[in-house]
């Protein structure tokens, strides 16, 4: 047992000095929680890319960062162009493409120019080059780039007619009041899922610990075990309940359940498809970057696994 608990000392270190900074980031959100995402999805697809050279892929590292970074930026759509293009353009802002429109054409783009490359190369072969770069900058950055997406639907797109049921004197504040109590809503969103996935982890990994008898997928995790899972998958969909009572009056108590749902399950399959990469590519951790926890790619995998699904959950379902 006291193997099993040696890298705890770390984890709860780190997690005492990162857990506050995390929370505020995505509390105020902006710039700053964009910026953030962004480095972490930079961070994570390097990390990727070590373990692409591990099985003989050159990929194409720099132009892979570039298109994340321009493909990160669409989901950024609204405040790149109320807020900050005026700062360069000395003026009220300018007409842009659409979100979708700036994300297809950077999309395309980078597959154009990743092929195109891959020409005068000569570095290999193209299955590998051109496969793992395209598969790292779809998996890890557009997977968490969706995150966030997520913050910003609660911006100018938030529906006016959602935010009017939860405010009986609505009809009496300013738009600027209404848009910076919706803002604030996506700011504690963020945080009710990372912290769902928080949750999901520590019961998963000390349900596993404790209890865990029969082997959930042994031939990719050997550790994990189905009563973990289950731990895990609880403690996701009671914890996202909790906080819609709390913090979340927009949600409603099955959408919170579904969320919750949506983190138990969709989490720990990228836990699992993580271990696969790692395992596949006969490595431990991603990199070392985190004491206790791994790499950024180990930390972050739940929540770039289910990112994707929450946007269009959100988007589609909760706030259409």
């Amino acid at each position: 047992m006291t193997n099993k608990f040696s890298n705890l000392a770390p984890r709860v270190g780190v997690a005492a000095v990162a857990i506050p900074l995390i929370l505020f980031v995505c509390y105020i959100g902006g710039v700053f929680f964009m910026l953030f995402v962004l480095a972490i999805g930079l961070l994570a697809l390097h990390e990727f890319f070590q373990l692409a050279k591990a099985k003989g892929a050159r990929p194409q590292i720099a132009l892979a960062m570039i298109g994340l970074t321009v493909m990160h930026l669409s989901f950024f759509h609204e405040q790149l162009q109320f807020f900050i293009l005026p700062h360069f353009l000395d003026s009220g802002g300018i007409a842009l493409l659409t979100k979708l429109q700036l994300f297809i054409t950077a999309l395309f783009l980078f597959l154009v120019i990743v092929l195109v490359v891959e020409l005068f190369r000569n570095a290999g072969s193209i299955f590998l080059n051109a496969g793992f770069t395209i598969f790292g900058v779809m998996y890890v950055g557009i997977f968490l780039a969706s995150l966030t997406g997520i913050r910003e639907l609660f911006g100018m797109e938030f529906p006016s007619q959602l935010a009017l049921q939860h405010f009986s004197v609505m009809s009496l504040l300013s738009d600027d009041s209404v848009r910076a109590t919706t803002y604030r809503w996506g700011g504690l969103t963020i945080i009710s899922i990372i912290v769902s996935i928080w949750i999901c982890d520590t019961a998963a990994y000390f349900g596993g610990l404790s209890m865990g008898r029969h082997k959930l997928f042994p031939r990719v995790s050997p550790n994990k075990s189905w009563e973990g899972a289950v731990w895990g998958f609880f403690g996701a969909v009671v914890t996202m309940v909790v906080m819609q009572k709390l913090f979340l009056p927009y949600l409603q108590f099955h959408q919170a359940v579904i969320i919750g749902i949506i983190i138990g399950v969709f989490g720990q399959i990228g836990d699992l498809v993580e271990s696969l990469l790692k395992r596949d590519a006969g490595v431990k951790d991603s990199s070392t970057l985190i004491p206790g926890h791994g790499g950024v790619l180990d930390r972050f995998d739940s929540l770039i696994f289910v990112s994707p699904i929450l946007y269009l959950y959100m988007d589609f379902v909760v706030l259409s």
